[in-house]
């Protein structure tokens, strides 16, 4: 595997239908019309708002047209991927950092047009995001995306849930992994050995995110410091694996990857989980999703907990999505996107208030708007003790690798002790060829 591996594999599973969804097979109606692809990931709060940027953006650039289309969060990924591979990138998208670095490492974006943004050059960008958050997306010197969202995890607990089990959410809400799976058995409702209603599961296909922290609790890394060793802490990395495979199907049956991700059932108050893992912007989708839910109370945030011997206090990773633009368009489609994406991020207090994601600027994070906002506390005390989620070119390989890990002593009866043998070689051979 070299730089270059992502866009090489993925060439061998182009889908035909994803070159026709971008619309790339139809000429734009005026040689001088700028026609902008725009590939998100869905989210009903954040479209209303954004279709209409599109279209003030539209009307006071009428030689501009922009098609804004959407993919589920699972999904866009492959859908890019695969599209770069083909030559065929949308001109905007955006995904999680540690699924995007490999386009900056493989100049498959372009720098930031500074002029075009709105900024004097760098220095002038920087100075108005927090401190240290553009850079994962800075290359010798250069800037490769404007900030979206910052986000990091945190447990929403649903209080009904709780009652029904005998149990007052505001005294008994877990501080502990421990406690996390203790409690969990009591909310969880099974038919047979199927679970109808899970205490609390994880976000499996975001294994960087949440599972590398608890490992990190535990005094484990997965590579070392100086980036040269993979899967560091055999006992850590060996008793994170146990706790996930008592966890499954084979030990104490409280969840599993098979079941559908707790986070997309939380907001329908259905009864079906208790407990689950998501940012602040989970917040507007139980608005939007469920109001009477939302206006009940019923619901809380508490932090993201540790082992009872945590060796390090450390929270769920943050992460950063970044809007960028293909480098494969003229200079005069790039200035364009990078204007656009930047009259967008110029509403970051609207996309608080509207969607409940934080544009990490200066300004919104200082604002009564954002220290307003229910449970921004609990993520801002959890972000102090937060580290980046690991960003490397090698980012999409290890966090499946990781995924092959889990799974296989969830649901296939591998012990952690070879399951954790086979991680670190394989971790080891993929940091090496990198």
């Amino acid at each position: 595997m070299k730089n270059t591996f992502l866009f090489l594999a993925a060439s061998f599973m182009i889908l035909p239908g994803l070159l026709f969804a971008s619309g790339r097979d139809e000429e734009p109606a005026d040689i001088n019309t700028i026609t902008l692809e725009f590939w998100t990931h869905e989210d009903l709060n954040r479209d209303a708002i954004e279709n209409r940027y599109a279209e003030e953006f539209m009307a006071a650039n009428p030689d501009v047209i922009i098609n804004r289309i959407t993919y589920s969060s699972e999904k866009i990924f492959d859908l890019v991927l695969t599209a770069f591979a083909a030559n065929a990138g949308p001109d905007i998208f955006n995904m999680q950092i540690e699924q995007a670095y490999s386009y900056i490492i493989n100049r498959r974006v372009a720098p930031v047009d500074y002029a075009a943004a709105g900024y004097t050059d760098a220095d002038d960008m920087t100075a108005q995001y927090i401190d240290g958050f553009l850079d994962s997306v800075i290359a010798e010197g250069d800037i490769y995306g404007i900030p979206l969202e910052l986000n990091n995890w945190a447990i929403y607990l649903n209080k009904r849930v709780f009652t029904d089990a005998g149990l007052d959410a505001e005294k008994d809400y877990p501080r502990t992994w421990e406690e996390v799976a203790d409690i969990s058995e009591i909310l969880t409702l099974r038919d047979g050995q199927t679970i109808t209603r899970r205490g609390f599961d994880f976000r499996y296909p975001y294994y960087l995110i949440s599972i590398i922290p608890m490992v990190e609790q535990l005094g484990g890394q997965l590579v070392s410091d100086d980036g040269q060793t993979a899967i560091i802490g055999d006992d850590a990395w060996i008793n994170f694996l146990t706790y996930m495979q008592d966890w499954g199907p084979s030990g104490r049956n409280l969840g599993s990857p098979t079941y559908k991700n707790g986070r997309k059932l939380f907001n329908m108050d259905d009864n079906e989980i208790g407990m689950c893992l998501s940012g602040l912007y989970q917040a507007a989708r139980i608005r939007s999703d469920n109001p009477e839910f939302y206006e009940s109370g019923d619901w809380m945030v508490v932090p993201f907990p540790s082992f009872e011997n945590a060796v390090k206090d450390v929270a769920s990773s943050y992460y950063g999505q970044y809007y960028m633009v293909n480098a494969q368009n003229t200079d005069k489609d790039i200035k364009m996107a990078w204007k656009f994406i930047s009259y967008m991020m110029s509403h970051d207090e609207e996309y608080l208030q509207s969607v409940n994601i934080v544009p990490p600027t200066i300004k919104l994070m200082e604002s009564d708007t954002f220290r307003n906002t229910p449970y921004s506390d609990i993520f801002v005390n959890d972000l102090a003790r937060a580290e980046v989620v690991y960003t490397a070119e090698n980012g999409a390989e290890m966090e499946e690798l990781l995924r092959d890990a889990v799974e296989s002593v969830m649901l296939s009866g591998i012990s952690p002790v070879q399951a954790h043998a086979i991680l670190k070689a394989k971790a080891q051979e993929l940091l090496n060829d990198f």
